[in-house]
Formats: structure tokens, sequence, C-alpha cells
């Protein structure tokens, strides 16, 4: 077993081992998963229907803009920076006949503890933390593969991704053209076979579960706006599902995306370490095919999927969605273009105040992004201002410019006085099982 093998005393990174780089990616990560999430806290089943239709509105724009830029890319900076960020946890660990696998896992146990906290108390189904865990337990596997092969699982993963949501798409298609042959035998009064009657069973557990009818769209957004008690009991099914029955489709995509963060760290991508002509090439050729590619794909579901009904129909037509075979690619050609153009900004020093923002924001991207969920739940939920379903789609990003500006302000403040937030300070206290310091 792997051994640490200095005198001292395990502990996290020290602040001077850290690098700031890898910190202002994970900050502008953070901030925008935040801009991705808040329409899940916030906005009712279908209500996206009333403008994304609709080239005339402002929200239209607004909606395609974060779509082209930042829909996925956003969790993929994070995952990358995940990935990177297992090797700087088991950089210069020094204890002696400390083992490091047991200190990481340790660390990622805890982190599926964190999880299961946000999911089911804070009531925050979109969260990551459990996923993260799960997928870093397997990821320290690779820790020590070399980059040319660790790349290869993007592409890998893309295409076994797409069959294996290609199937289950087509499952719940067979499922739902019977439930339309037997709703058109209920309706001409025929008596309905075994099968029929089956059939009419297994599409009211899809809605109940994955796609919701019009009526269940507003029994759950009364749900949303009623008592914490209320909330918990039709969120908290929906996360388990996802953490349990779902979670084997989960894990492969961001998987892949942390060994890509890995390949990246030790490439020297994300430390700063290409030469600003390279970045610039990565840059150009992200934007150059990613853009066209995602822009292509948003234009056909614009054409294609405009509303529930709509959707329903082009199942009931269409065997296989070929156009989600875009989404993969253009999301890492972005991603790698983003990544690129922030550390080329970071290194020219031209906005040197906000990357220092940034970096403090992603030192303490665990309490922020914790801190995400606390001030959206009390301010969208029933059981807080009960602001759900009541605010348009531009308005609610008002929400998402105070909370940015909140955590750029606060987090510089808090590292001035303490070495870690507060919950990365219980996080590492738990990981080292010795409460760690955390005044300056």
């Amino acid at each position: 077993m792997e051994k640490l093998t200095s005198s001292s005393v395990a502990a996290p990174v020290s602040e001077n081992s850290r690098i700031s780089l890898i910190d202002m990616l994970r900050g502008f990560a953070l901030l925008g998963i935040l801009m991705m999430n808040i329409p899940g806290f916030s906005m009712a089943d279908y209500s996206f229907e009333a403008f994304k239709n609709d080239p005339d509105s402002f929200n239209f724009w607004l909606y395609q803009f974060i779509g082209v830029f930042f829909e996925g890319k956003m969790r993929a900076m994070f995952g990358m920076v995940f990935g990177a960020g297992v090797l700087l946890f088991i950089a210069n660990k020094s204890a002696k006949g400390t083992s490091v696998h047991w200190l990481y896992y340790r660390r990622m146990f805890w982190l599926l503890i964190f999880g299961l906290i946000h999911a089911h108390l804070i009531l925050w189904i979109g969260e990551i933390l459990y996923l993260y865990a799960v997928c870093g337990m397997i990821l320290y596997l690779f820790r020590n593969v070399p980059p040319r092969y660790l790349v290869w699982a993007v592409p890998i993963v893309a295409v076994v991704s797409f069959v294996a949501s290609a199937i289950q798409y087509q499952d719940i298609r067979e499922k739902r053209i019977a439930y339309s042959q037997a709703t058109k035998a209920k309706s001409e009064n025929k008596t309905l076979t075994a099968t029929q009657t089956k059939a009419l069973t297994e599409w009211r557990e899809i809605e109940k579960t994955m796609i919701p009818n019009r009526e269940d769209a507003k029994a759950n957004t009364k749900k949303m706006k009623s008592d914490y008690s209320t909330v918990a009991g039709y969120l908290r099914p929906i996360a388990l599902d996802i953490q349990t029955k779902y979670l084997p489709f989960e894990v492969w995509d961001s998987l892949a995306l942390m060994l890509l963060g890995l390949a990246l760290f030790k490439w020297g991508f994300l430390t700063g370490a290409w030469s600003n002509k390279d970045y610039w090439t990565v840059v150009k050729i992200g934007y150059g095919v990613g853009l066209p590619l995602v822009i292509y794909s948003n234009y056909y579901a614009f054409h294609h999927f405009s509303t529930l009904e709509a959707n329903l129909a082009r199942m009931e037509q269409v065997p296989i969605n070929w156009v989600n075979l875009i989404y993969p690619f253009q999301r890492i050609l972005l991603v790698m273009a983003h990544a690129a153009a922030l550390i080329l900004l970071y290194k020219s020093g031209v906005v040197k105040g906000l990357m220092s923002r940034l970096v403090a924001v992603g030192r303490m991207a665990f309490t922020n992004y914790i801190s995400h969920s606390l001030i959206c739940t009390l301010f969208f939920f029933g059981y807080g201002l009960n602001y759900y379903a009541e605010l348009e789609f531009y308005q609610i990003y008002y929400v998402v410019l105070v909370v940015w500006a909140f955590q750029l302000i606060i987090s510089p403040i808090w590292l001035k006085y303490f070495l870690f937030g507060p919950l990365e300070w219980l996080w590492r206290s738990l990981t080292y099982w010795k409460v760690q310091p955390m005044k300056r």
C-alpha cells in the first residue's frame, strides 16, 4: 500500500502550494453553476414554453445565450477542476505510516454524506456532491494513468452515453406508443386488453417520476409553494431515485470530465504552463467548431421541441434523436475554449482584482455551493419567501447577480481572517480526524 514517508502529521495542502489559477477556474465554474441551477429552484414545470418559442421576447434570447455559452459547460469545467484536485490532494502528503488511500477515501466518504444532507435536508435535488463522491472513488484508481490514455475517456463515454440514453429513450418511446394506442382504444369504448391496461399504468409511473403531465405540473407547483414537510415529501423520492436508480447513468459523464481534468493537469493546461499561442489555438478551435454545433442543436430544438405535446409527438415519430450526439462534443469544445480564454485573461493581469476574487470564491467553493442552495431554497420555496413560479425568467437572474456580488465580496474578506471556508474547515477536520486550524 502507498505510504506517506515523512515524520510530520498529515495535513491539508498548504496555501502556498495551492495553484491559484485552478482556484480561479473553480470559482468561475461555481458561479456559472448557479446560473444553470437557478431555474430548478424557481421555475415551474414547462414554464419555459411561455417564451422559449418567441423570438420577440427578451427571455427567449437570454435563454438561448445561456444555453449556448453556459449550459453543461460550467458543470464540465467544475468536473475537470475536481479531477485535477485529486492530484493536488495527494501532492506532498507527509505522515509517517499514514495511507494516502485511506485519507482520500475518507475524504470522499464525507463528501458523500454531505451530498445526502444537501439533497434530503436542504432539499436540492440537483446537487452534485453525492455524484462527485462516487466518481471520485473511481477516479482515484486512474491517478497514475498517462494523460494520453485518460483523454480517450471523453469520446468513448460520449458515444457510450449516447447509446445508453438511446436505449432508455427507446424504452420510454415504446411505452408512450403503447399508451397512445391504449388511450385511443379507451376513447372508442373498446374493452382494454391486459397489455393495454398495463400500458396505461406504466405511462402513469413515467409521468409521476420523469415526464409530468399538465395536471401533475400544476400539482407540483402547489407542492413547491407549501410547507417544508410537503416540499420534502415531493422532492426526497426524486432525490433518492437520482442517487440510486439513475446513478449508473449519471456516473460516466462526470467521471469522463474528471479524467480529462487529470490529463489537463498533468499536461500543464490547467496550471497555465502552455504558451499563449497554444491557448489561443484552443480558443479558436473551441469556439470555431463548438459554436456552430451548439447553435445548430439549439435551432433544431427550437423547431422540434417547442412544447410538452410536441416533444411527445416527436418521440412517437422518431426512433433515435441523432442530434443529441452533438451535445457532448460541442460542450467539450466550448468548455476548453472557455478555460483557455480565462487562463489567458488571468495571465494577462488585465482584470487582476476580479481574478483574485474568483480565486477566493474557488477556495471556498464548498461553502459557496451549499450557500447557493440555502439562499435559493429559502427565497423561492414555499417554507421561505415563496417566490417559486412568481418571477419571469430574466428576473430570477437578479437573484443570481446578488448572490454573485455577495460571494465575490465576502469570500476575499473571509479568507483574510481565516484559512478556510467554514465547510472546507469541517470537511478537512473530518478527513484528517483532527480539528484543523481555522484562524490566520
